[in-house]
């Protein structure tokens, strides 16, 4: 008996803390990620599948330190790093920051346009329909509110394992290419470079850190959850790379076995898929695809107000009313505002640079973010105890390593190209 009250002590501890981790991971698969996989399946078929073993453990290293780093100091990332390192260089990393998400915000609302337009929907009206949906969301619930909507549409990811099911790829081959990188002249060739970084920095991306850490704050996760937050970490960052590894295989097992090599937007690869694997995997795939972009084109915009507003010393939070954090919500409001106009102002060919640069852009300013947390969860005087392990160090510098390495190699192999 006290075994089973134990577990059930445990399982309601879970479900109190459950949903930032398993939140910011699955967003992570959004408008711009569902392009990068697709694209990696399309171009190189499965010979991008090992990274995902890889970046799952590096994810799931970087998720729990944000976790701990919240639920420790009771305080958000941008917060720690303006406290400690001072506001000059807060300002540079968020000014930064907006950037790169801004056009990850426009990337979500390509991915709304180009979703709903395979059902001959047009983005005139659906992208400021959309728009005004995801405003109310935020601004007019309630933290818990919002997040039961967020944790509903994270589930809504399992339509890529169905239409990666529907597309019969070839299992065997895939499985081995899981575990067994290519040959070491893969990596010569630039677009591959390029792929990896991309594949690298749409899973790990910058944003998620800080919004994670913001969340767990914001929900109240204190040092007694922390063991029933981490098993919400693990759990979402292993599902969302599961999803990732069935879009990369659907359209390996489809698009590169047909030839279709260039895909422009997400949608693309759906419409492919129709002819290729059938009307039911096509209709998953778009939908998904819509899923994931609503539910990015909440949080993305949502994450970067908590951060800028953290950094900057701002008041910010889901469950603060308008007007008790202005600059918070004015930020949201502006970003979702303009994200929705560009994809209705500019051409689409131009546009799809914006979604594949935002990618990469995560990849090769990841690195920076990474060495502020590890110098900040190292730190005595402010995690206590609870610092990092030895393996958690040696995890989290490897990635950081590993990506300058990638982004140099993938630059050198840009100059070498542009040179000859």
């Amino acid at each position: 008996m006290k075994f089973l009250k134990r577990w059930k002590i445990r399982i309601l501890l879970f479900f109190a803390v459950v949903g930032p981790g398993f939140i910011t991971a699955n967003v992570d698969n959004d408008a711009g990620g569902i392009l990068t996989y697709s694209s990696a399946g399309a171009q190189f078929g499965h010979l991008l599948l090992w990274t995902m073993i890889p970046i799952t453990i590096a994810l799931i290293v970087v998720q729990e330190m944000c976790a701990r780093m919240g639920a420790v100091t009771g305080k958000g990332l941008s917060d720690l790093i303006r406290e400690e390192f001072g506001l000059r260089i807060t300002f540079l990393m968020m000014l930064g920051i907006l950037v790169i998400n801004f056009g990850n915000v426009v990337s979500e609302f390509i991915g709304i346009a180009t979703s709903l337009e395979l059902f001959g929907l047009p983005r005139i009206y659906t992208v400021p329909i959309c728009a005004v949906i995801v405003w109310l969301i935020v601004v007019k619930g309630q933290y818990k509110s919002v997040e039961k909507v967020f944790l509903a549409a994270s589930f809504f990811y399992v339509t890529y394992i169905f239409a990666g099911v529907l597309a019969h790829p070839f299992w065997k081959d895939a499985v081995i290419a899981t575990v067994r990188p290519p040959e070491i002249r893969a990596f010569r060739d630039q677009a591959y470079l390029f792929m990896v970084i991309g594949v690298v920095g749409t899973t790990i991306a910058p944003w998620m850190q800080f919004y994670l850490q913001a969340s767990i704050v914001e929900k109240g996760v204190t040092r007694r959850q922390y063991k029933a937050s981490m098993l919400d970490v693990v759990t979402g960052c292993i599902f969302t790379d599961v999803v990732a590894w069935f879009i990369i295989v659907a359209c390996a097992a489809t698009l590169w076995v047909h030839g279709f090599r260039e895909i422009r937007y997400a949608a693309d690869a759906a419409a492919a898929l129709k002819p290729l694997a059938g009307q039911y995997a096509y209709i998953l795939f778009a939908v998904g695809l819509f899923n994931a972009s609503l539910f990015a084109a909440s949080i993305l915009p949502l994450s970067t107000a908590y951060t800028v507003c953290e950094g900057l010393g701002f008041e910010s939070g889901v469950g603060l009313k308008f007007g008790e954090a202005p600059v918070f919500y004015w930020l949201y409001t502006l970003l979702i505002v303009a994200g929705g106009a560009l994809v209705l102002v500019i051409p689409s060919d131009q546009l799809v640079k914006i979604v594949i640069w935002s990618q990469v852009l995560n990849g090769v300013v990841l690195p920076f973010v990474l060495i502020f947390m590890l110098i900040l969860i190292n730190k005595k005087e402010l995690m206590g105890e609870y610092t990092n392990t030895r393996l958690f160090n040696i995890v989290a510098w490897a990635t950081t390593i590993i990506v300058v390495a990638l982004s140099l190699a993938w630059m050198f192999a840009s100059a070498k190209g542009a040179g000859g």
